[in-house]
């Protein structure tokens, strides 16, 4: 009786929490296949590269925009995407994009996805990028 209620309080409160990032415009961390997924599939997204020029000529992810997170003018770039669309960021292992969610979500973007891992998780997983 009382694993079964412990189930039930431990299933509750993970449903609690998945319903809450879904609507409140909590920054979601996603692996590259739900990225590879999104950006082949159906949805209608914005996929920013928040690394530098430099970085984003070597390699950057299909249909990638690049807006260096570290630039003077990042908020000013930003603000012209919609921000009821999802937002999808990236850089080369996670830091920079963890910067670059945290202002999106700061400036009023409502689905603001991240990769984990970044670049490199992405390659690990054997996934294409355009040169």
């Amino acid at each position: 009786m009382k694993r079964s209620i412990l189930l039930g309080v431990v299933a509750l409160a993970i449903s609690l929490q998945s319903c809450n990032n879904s609507t409140n415009g909590e920054i979601q961390m996603v692996s590259p296949v739900q990225v590879y997924e999104a950006i082949y599939g159906a949805e209608s997204l914005q996929l920013v590269d928040v690394r530098t020029s430099e970085e984003y000529e070597v390699s950057h992810l299909k249909n990638a925009q690049n807006i260096c997170v570290t630039s003077d003018d990042f908020r000013e770039k930003v603000a012209v995407l919609d921000k009821e669309k999802p937002v999808y960021v990236y850089c080369k292992k996670g830091g920079r994009s963890a910067q670059a969610a945290d202002i999106l979500k700061e400036m009023g973007f409502t689905k603001v996805y991240d990769l984990q891992g970044g670049l490199t998780s992405w390659q690990e997983e054997g996934l294409e990028t355009v040169n």
